[in-house]
């Protein structure tokens, strides 16, 4: 990943990846989503977290899900149905459920369907944001098949020589099984930048590179340049003579095969949410699966042994680079930004679910953590009120909160009389190494 992106190691936090799974999936309970399509989602977005697909990790799609679902943009009991079926083909409606449980469903079928037909093809329709693409075409390989994946995205870019945004970002992914390479893994967004990086980008208090985004007259921004208000992203390839006519080209074509084809229009006509294409090629069915592993074998060490051009270390296939960092990331736990943690705090504080990550420096608590939230919690937890001071020095002690306002400990903590409560949170302070 480019510098741009990447949390600095001086204040990023390792989280070991089975307790943020642990704590994705409380989220997602107490929202009301059940059990089985919380693990389903929460697998997705700790596969990004760990390949280092960061941008669709939980750091910054699980609070937009949390929105998302309290709106009622996510269907938590959706009632999906087949549409249209043949043998090599399906069109799914997902009744509006959460991309990250009907796109594995779908890829699911398409897998069966290759398994029958040699290629299976499943179109969802009326679905919702599947986190990134990589994963529902991975599932291909533990079945040695070849998976694509594609989706419409955010009508965030503009076209070539365009001044309005009418085109999505439109991610494709492609997952190739090798023998003992790490396989070809490919995930992009057709615009410059995908979306979510220009958050990080924000969150890091970084700009853009040149071809990334246009400002809102259209112009490209082709320097190193603050993120300006009102921007547009510019297809892959940023201008017309360095390319971004392919890029258009082809975020085009993912909208034809995801949305018109499945009946919903494309761009700005879109008639439902997010449709997305899945597909399946089992290897079989073409050529000798042990010959084509042993052939991807030699050609992906062949690139990755490449001489490399000045100023490069050497040559990156797509997959490569994130199967070494899964390694560490499972090793080492992955890096997040405390704000993200602070993030983490605040929602496990606000559905009243025990949060066990690393508790970040109160500085970084999101600034929705309101003392009327302190204080509602404390009236259910005790039956009293915190003073301003007590507001203040509580949310200063985020684990010390959590268990202060721990209805089922209260009793253990203190007694009912509020005279108690400066020392108890006093002995909490100092216990968590924190000063008020």
């Amino acid at each position: 990943m480019l510098d741009q992106f990447t949390v600095p190691d001086d204040i990023a936090q390792r989280v070991d990846a089975d307790l943020m799974r642990h704590t994705v999936e409380a989220v997602f309970i107490a929202l009301g989503m059940p059990t089985a399509h919380a693990r389903q989602s929460a697998d997705v977005l700790m596969y990004a977290d760990l390949r280092g697909y960061d941008t669709h990790g939980v750091s910054n799609m699980l609070r937009v899900y949390v929105d998302w679902i309290r709106d009622g943009t996510i269907n938590l009991t959706p009632q999906w149905s087949v549409m249209n079926e043949r043998s090599a083909m399906c069109l799914l409606d997902a009744d509006g459920a959460h991309g990250g449980v009907v796109g594995p469903h779908a890829m699911s079928i398409a897998i069966e369907k290759a398994k029958a037909s040699g290629v299976g093809v499943v179109n969802v329709y009326n679905g919702g944001h599947y986190g990134a693409a990589a994963y529902t075409a991975a599932m291909a390989l533990e079945h040695d098949f070849i998976g694509l994946s594609m989706t419409v995205g955010g009508l965030g870019v503009t076209p070539t020589f365009a001044a309005e945004k009418l085109v999505g970002l439109n991610p494709i992914a492609i997952a190739v099984p090798a023998k003992d390479e790490p396989p070809f893994v490919f995930d992009a967004s057709m615009s410059g930048v995908a979306g979510n990086k220009i958050r990080i980008a924000e969150r890091l208090g970084r700009g853009t590179l040149p071809g990334w985004i246009a400002a809102a007259n259209g112009a490209p921004i082709m320097e190193a340049a603050p993120i300006p208000e009102g921007f547009m992203h510019l297809p892959l390839g940023g201008t017309r003579s360095i390319g971004s006519h392919k890029g258009f080209g082809l975020a085009m074509m993912i909208e034809v095969l995801c949305s018109a084809l499945s009946g919903a229009a494309a761009g700005p006509e879109r008639r439902a949410r997010q449709s997305q294409q899945l597909i399946c090629y089992d290897v079989a069915a073409f050529t000798d699966t042990r010959q084509f592993k042993d052939d991807m074998d030699v050609y992906l060490k062949r690139l990755r042994t490449a001489k490399p051009a000045p100023d490069a270390e050497r040559v990156l296939y797509p997959g490569l680079n994130a199967h070494a960092v899964e390694q560490d990331r499972r090793a080492k736990g992955i890096p997040y930004h405390p704000e993200v943690l602070a993030w983490f705090d605040s929602i496990c504080l606000e559905l009243n679910i025990d949060n066990p990550l690393p508790v970040a420096d109160p500085g970084t608590r999101p600034a929705n953590v309101e003392s009327d939230l302190v204080q509602e919690q404390a009236r259910q937890a005790f039956g009293v009120e915190l003073t301003a001071a007590q507001s203040a020095r509580a949310k200063q002690v985020a684990r010390g909160v959590r268990r202060v306002l721990d209805a089922t400990a209260a009793s253990s903590l203190f007694d009912t009389e509020p005279s108690n409560l400066d020392a108890t949170l006093t002995e909490l302070a100092d216990e968590e190494g924190t000063t008020s």
